[in-house]
């Protein structure tokens, strides 16, 4: 079951609701928690087991550390830390990693004439990176004192398990909202925004992003895309993925208004960054900032010498790679590149180099983030060179024509939609400086409902598609 599907919409999320509106405030959490896991269980209930055991061993965990604090037993706290990581680490890679690293095996056994290993492939439960890192960043801040161990299980459950944000995050460190766990105030106003920014996020996922899905994949499937195709296939890669996943967050930040709860904001048009800094303080918020406080700093940061501050650069942002995807070893290329970038790019700052112009810089960082996302989303390394062969205009320049019969009106209103969307914000001063008539007012005010039920009506028509972020 996933957001964008009738069983969400006209079953699930009305019937929800409704008992959670009618439950007492002391039991909206118990509501919230066996609401989630039914919400999860749809998936697999045996996949269920996995989010409970998880969520059991955090919770345990951070007891004993903080019994072992009360005792002044600081020493077994980092014990308990280690081995409460060793766990979740282990439980992440098994899933995650198990089946690349085998077939990696195999295939360097085949060529060096040795016995492939048997295996049967491990399958990913849904939104385990996400509440993997969840349980970490919960554990590390309770050896850390910057936060106490929850006492009370059925609070924290609901915690890790809010089905808003469970598959897809934004990853919601406990410290954001332990004070709306235990007390929160369901408004009408707040309701109501919830609701407008839960269909903005749909509007996104299915107007924009899932129409745009079969020209990405259409240019990815070529054997030798000319220039055209490949950055044309690029293009709606690039739109596709960002509106597939803010519009994810968007519907997670709205359903958590319609609850009580204050989730921070995801995302701040990445696509406007003037660099390959600016644009990680601009996508995936909760992820780039995870890596910050969690990998980079720990790594010792820029606290130890340049040489070290690439180092940490590089490590953490191969990590991150390695996290979005256990299918490809591209997903670490991606990260080693983006690692590479911002090196690159804190030495230009470091030896004093001329600062681009904006426009210059905005460009230069959306082609190169461009140029990653073709790793970011190949699925082998021999097709992400096929599409860089074609982006640098090795196999001629013209459209194909596999994508010109591949093209439809409707991609192009969902192309120039995203567009306008990704530059609105570096013109919204203009916009604030104009005066709108009254029924241009009432548009902007009931837009958000128009296109929400249009999208409703292509899902009833077409089916959902799940979600870009749901494979990592």
């Amino acid at each position: 079951m996933v957001f964008t599907s009738l069983e969400f919409l006209t079953l699930f999320l009305p019937g929800f609701l409704l008992i959670y509106m009618l439950a007492r405030p002391a039991w909206r959490n118990a509501v919230l928690l066996f609401g989630s896991w039914l919400f999860y269980a749809w998936w697999s209930p045996a996949f269920l087991a996995l989010l409970v055991s998880v969520t059991l061993i955090a919770w345990l965990g951070g007891l004993a550390m903080e019994r072992d604090f009360q005792m002044g037993r600081a020493s077994r706290m980092k014990l308990w830390l280690t081995a409460l990581l060793v766990v979740n680490v282990g439980i992440l890679c098994w899933f995650k990693y198990s089946n690349i690293i085998v077939e990696t095996y195999n295939d360097h056994a085949a060529w060096a004439g040795a016995m492939p290993l048997a295996w049967q492939r491990v399958i990913l439960p849904a939104g385990l990176s996400f509440f993997i890192l969840q349980a970490i960043s919960y554990l590390i801040d309770v050896q850390r004192r910057t936060v106490h161990a929850h006492p009370n299980f059925i609070d924290f459950g609901a915690y890790k398990a809010m089905f808003g944000q469970l598959i897809a995050g934004p990853i919601i460190r406990y410290d954001w909202v332990q004070k709306e766990l235990v007390s929160r105030q369901i408004t009408w106003p707040g309701f109501r925004l919830g609701a407008r920014r839960f269909m903005i996020g749909m509007s996104m996922k299915v107007l924009i992003a899932d129409t745009l899905a079969p020209i990405a994949d259409a240019a990815f499937a070529l054997s030798n895309p000319s220039m055209a195709d490949a950055w044309l296939g690029c293009g709606a890669y690039t739109l596709q993925l960002f509106f597939d996943f803010a519009g994810y967050s968007a519907m997670a930040i709205g359903l958590g208004l319609m609850l009580g709860f204050h989730f921070p904001e995801n995302f701040n048009n990445p696509y406007l960054a003037r660099s390959i800094q600016d644009f990680w303080r601009r996508w995936h918020l909760s992820l780039s900032s995870w890596i910050r406080d969690y990998l980079y700093i720990p790594l010792g940061g820029n606290r130890h010498g340049v040489w070290k501050t690439y180092r940490n650069l590089l490590l953490s942002m191969a990590i991150a790679g390695l996290w979005h995807g256990g299918d490809s070893w591209n997903f670490l290329l991606w990260g080693i590149a983006h690692g590479t970038a911002l090196s690159v790019e804190r030495a230009w700052n470091q030896h004093g180099l001329p600062n681009l112009p904006l426009v210059l810089s905005r460009i230069v960082t959306l082609v190169f983030v461009m140029l990653a996302w073709t790793l970011f989303r190949a699925t082998t390394f021999d097709n992400a060179l096929n599409m860089f062969s074609g982006q640098f205009g090795l196999n001629g320049l013209a459209l194909s024509d596999a994508m010109v019969l591949v093209w439809r009106p409707s991609h192009w209103f969902a192309a120039i939609g995203g567009i306008l969307c990704v530059i609105a914000p570096a013109i919204q001063p203009w916009f604030e400086r104009q005066t709108f008539s009254r029924p241009l007012l009432v548009i902007r005010g009931l837009w958000p409902l128009a296109a929400f039920l249009f999208a409703y009506s292509l899902i009833a028509s077409r089916g959902a598609t799940p979600f870009l972020y749901f494979q990592f």
